[in-house]
């Protein structure tokens, strides 16, 4: 332990803390625009000015010493760190009421903590990039933090962004669309400002919501609930789901149903596919296919291996089709008048509903793809107030979930959904305990073995593409022990999607993770395949998994992506 002393204030800190880190367990946060808790310490905005024994010197890379004392505050720091700021805020655009960050953005929080009212401004007006469905690009807000590239090369190892001449930007000043990149967006996640947003479509949505015609049904992916709640000002997972609903029915919506329907679903297809490889010969491992900046990730940087993944679609493009021709049918609806939209945490499903194989229904299979932030914009724009709405209710035929399905938001949720069907497949005999916690947690990379009737099946769990991307070595070098892979494309899965709330720090997803846990342990049914819903759907529509009406609708193939 290092004895410091802080404002006036001695404390015994760990040795190899930063004087940031150390200030803060005495009580003094020190705001920084280029810090992440998550991330390298980059010391470029200097915003983090403090006084130490005499000298000016920034917290975030000045490591504790004995006997050091400290000063956050003082007018001369004060007067250091809006020298610093304001040399950001020359280059950036002052047009805070255009931004989608506005209200929480971190360069607007520190300029107004700091009480910096006026500075002059040459924005640099550089063109936006909207070359992608997903995201967005305005290099014009851009503050050369450098976040954005860390999360691109370090954690997902994409590589669509660099450094060059000290600023970020796109790899060889490429479009978004022409790079490598996965459309994952984490990198909106870990920006400070504007530079980086999800490409918004709320006016489209309430373009259907005012066309008399259209019949605008929505679906809530297993991540959002607990998430959403963030977005509205309310604790992580506090948001009652059937005060959820009530709420989307407010929004416009005329009949909301769950993805986690169709996650349920995929249990039932995605087991039986991979007990059919395991008793057929067919490729092994197979890999899950259910988080698209995954999918996007293999097509790109390991074509040669798509045979290993499940044919099987994400639950919400097995929601689409469903939507327009087996509930269509029941409703007697005209599916040309079914507007289609699903809440999502992620930013490359924008880009999954748009991919053209997706219109099995003989449709668009799903019109619309909303974030949670962009919902929980839309909840700020009505002004709802939660706790006075009574509860709603999910619509039939689509709308029923188990606990199985819930925890498909959260990294090993696929994975443990899966091994509770496919044990009582297999073994016959039913599934007292349905925790399989060697396969949860945070970490990047989990792998356990199962014991199905005397047949020993390997599995492995990754979240986060750096992780996936060990684990496809392995298959490439044909050194994989495994038969079944689980990825998520995101780090701590869906719950830290890049159309989730910010901040989306490991503590906020851990938070998120959490709450999924809870939910999934207070449902009734814990198992997909004893979803009422599902068994219905066959016995009325698909038949039997793997069937033909099940390969028409629900399955699809993945092809090489630009490399």
């Amino acid at each position: 332990m290092v004895n410091i002393i802080v404002n006036g204030i001695s404390a015994s800190v760990p040795d190899g803390y930063t004087v940031m880190q150390a200030a803060a367990t005495v009580g003094f946060e020190i705001q920084s625009l280029c810090s992440h808790p998550d991330l390298k310490v980059k010391d470029n905005c200097k915003v983090c000015v403090v006084e130490i024994n005499g000298e000016m010197k920034t917290a975030c890379t000045e490591l504790v010493a004995p006997d050091m004392v400290i000063k956050t505050f003082t007018p001369k720091i004060i007067e250091e760190k809006r020298k610093n700021l304001k040399k950001i805020l020359s280059v950036h655009p002052q047009d805070c009421l255009n931004c989608a960050r506005s209200l929480n953005c971190e360069l607007q929080s520190l300029t107004d903590t700091l009480l910096i009212r006026s500075s002059e401004t040459k924005p640099l007006n550089l063109p936006k990039d909207t070359s992608t469905p997903s995201l967005v690009r305005d290099p014009s807000k851009c503050t050369l933090c450098g976040r954005c590239v860390e999360v691109c090369n370090d954690i997902q190892t994409v590589g669509a962004l660099e450094i060059k001449d000290g600023i970020p930007q796109t790899v060889d000043g490429k479009l978004l669309i022409d790079t490598t990149c996965v459309l994952c967006g984490q990198c909106a996640l870990a920006c400070p400002v504007g530079a980086i947003i999800e490409n918004e479509e709320i006016d489209k949505f309430l373009a259907a919501v005012a066309d008399p015609d259209m019949v605008v049904i929505t679906q809530i992916a297993p991540a959002v609930r607990v998430a959403v709640a963030e977005a509205v000002g309310l604790p992580t997972g506090s948001l009652e789901m059937l005060k959820f609903v009530a709420g989307l029915k407010q929004l416009g919506f005329d009949y909301v149903f769950h993805t986690n329907f169709t996650a349920d679903l995929t249990i039932l297809e995605e087991g039986n596919e991979l007990l059919q490889r395991l008793k057929t010969g067919g490729t092994l491992p197979m890999i899950t296919s259910c988080s698209p900046g995954w999918i996007n990730f293999i097509e790109t940087f390991y074509p040669e291996q798509l045979d290993h993944l499940s044919s099987c679609k994400s639950p919400q493009q097995m929601f689409g089709p469903l939507a327009k021709t087996y509930w269509a049918e029941k409703m007697g609806i005209d599916p040309s008048k079914i507007y289609s939209v699903s809440i999502m945490p992620c930013t490359a499903k924008k880009f999954e509903a748009a991919r053209p194989e997706m219109n099995s229904s003989g449709y668009r299979d799903v019109d619309l793809v909303l974030t949670v932030r962009e919902v929980g914009k839309l909840f700020n724009m009505e002004q709802l107030d939660f706790n006075k709405l009574q509860d709603g209710k999910f619509d039939s035929l689509l709308g029923a979930y188990t606990g199985a399905a819930v925890i498909f938001g959260a990294s090993g949720g696929v994975m443990e959904a899966a091994l509770r069907t496919v044990y009582e497949v297999v073994v016959g005999e039913t599934l007292e305990d349905v925790n399989f916690t060697m396969v949860r947690g945070f970490e990047g990379m989990k792998e356990a073995e199962v014991d199905l009737a005397g047949t020993k099946v390997k599995v492995a769990v990754a979240n986060s593409l750096g992780n996936a991307r060990k684990i496809m070595d392995e298959i490439k070098a044909g050194t994989s022990p495994y038969h079944f892979i689980e990825v998520m494309c995101c780090p701590g899965g869906c719950i830290g999607g890049g159309g989730q709330p910010i901040p989306s720090t490991i503590e906020k997803r851990k938070e998120r993770i959490e709450a999924i846990y809870a939910e999934d342990a207070g449902l009734p049914i814990r198992k997909s395949h004893e979803n009422p819903e599902v068994k219905v759907l066959y016995e009325d529509f698909l038949h039997e998994p793997l069937g033909h009406k099940s390969h028409e609708l629900l399955h699809t193939h993945y092809h090489p992506q630009k490399q």
